[in-house]
């Protein structure tokens, strides 16, 4: 059984895959650390935020994220916490991914997850405990990455512009003006800012607004003064962008 145990007290076992359950109270901020395994870090209740040098990852309840192994990261949690992880050695997920990813869990997935924290810590020589882990692999291969991120650019001046508008998101201002503040022209700003985040300024943006206004809901702070703050004219406008890029209104996403 591995409830309330420290990740490193597991990650030198043989075994291919891991688990670990812990709870935190809000507020709670694990500082900067790495793991030696991949990690899917999964929030049975509340909402943490992983941070990187590379972005920023909001994890809902209900959804995981990925970890690679020896990635700098650090969590915070906004409301009360129960995590279900799982440590996986290099190898055990097929084309696993080399960034941070918060992943969609089917019910299944889930209730696996819940199971594999109360199984014997050597699980290869019970049956069913066993299968249990083994299914669970099989169930990550299949999960789907969702738009919960926002990649901040290597480039010194960019990053600075970026972690600006993370720390006061705001819908107002052009890619003229971004462009301007960095001494560059229109045609050379958009080229650096697809070929540092993979995305254009418009879709960066909204997604950065995303991901804060999920920390602030996660909160209970009322969606009208959360659009008006990042520079919405109302609700409904904020809404419709909210449900555009997550498929889900704002009200009712952590339902």
């Amino acid at each position: 059984m591995a409830r309330n145990m420290r990740a490193s007290a597991l990650e030198a076992r043989l075994e291919p895959i891991v688990a670990v359950g812990n709870s935190y109270p809000a507020g709670h901020r694990h500082p900067t650390h790495r793991h030696r395994r991949n990690q899917v870090l999964y929030a049975s209740t509340g909402v943490m935020v992983v941070e990187t040098v590379q972005g920023t990852w909001v994890v809902p309840p209900q959804r995981a994220v990925w970890i690679p192994s020896g990635i700098d990261h650090e969590i915070r949690m906004i409301g009360d916490v129960s995590t279900r992880s799982v440590y996986l050695k290099a190898g055990v997920i097929d084309k696993a991914s080399d960034r941070c990813q918060v992943l969609g869990v089917t019910p299944l997935l889930s209730r696996l997850l819940t199971e594999a924290v109360d199984l014997p810590v050597a699980y290869e020589s019970d049956e069913r405990a066993n299968h249990i882990m083994r299914l669970i692999i099989l169930e990550l291969r299949s999960t789907v990455e969702l738009p919960l991120s926002v990649p901040i650019p290597a480039n010194a001046k960019l990053k600075l512009k970026c972690r600006h508008f993370l720390a006061k998101p705001n819908s107002g201002g052009n890619i003229d003006e971004w462009a301007a503040d960095l001494h560059m022209s229109r045609r050379a700003f958009t080229r650096l800012f697809r070929q540092e985040t993979g995305m254009s300024l418009s879709e960066w943006r909204q997604q950065a607004i995303v991901v804060t206004a999920l920390s602030r809901l996660a909160s209970g702070e009322p969606v009208t003064v959360v659009a008006l703050d990042c520079g919405y004219s109302n609700a409904g406008a904020f809404s419709s962008m909210f449900r555009r890029v997550t498929g889900t209104a704002p009200t009712h996403y952590f339902f």
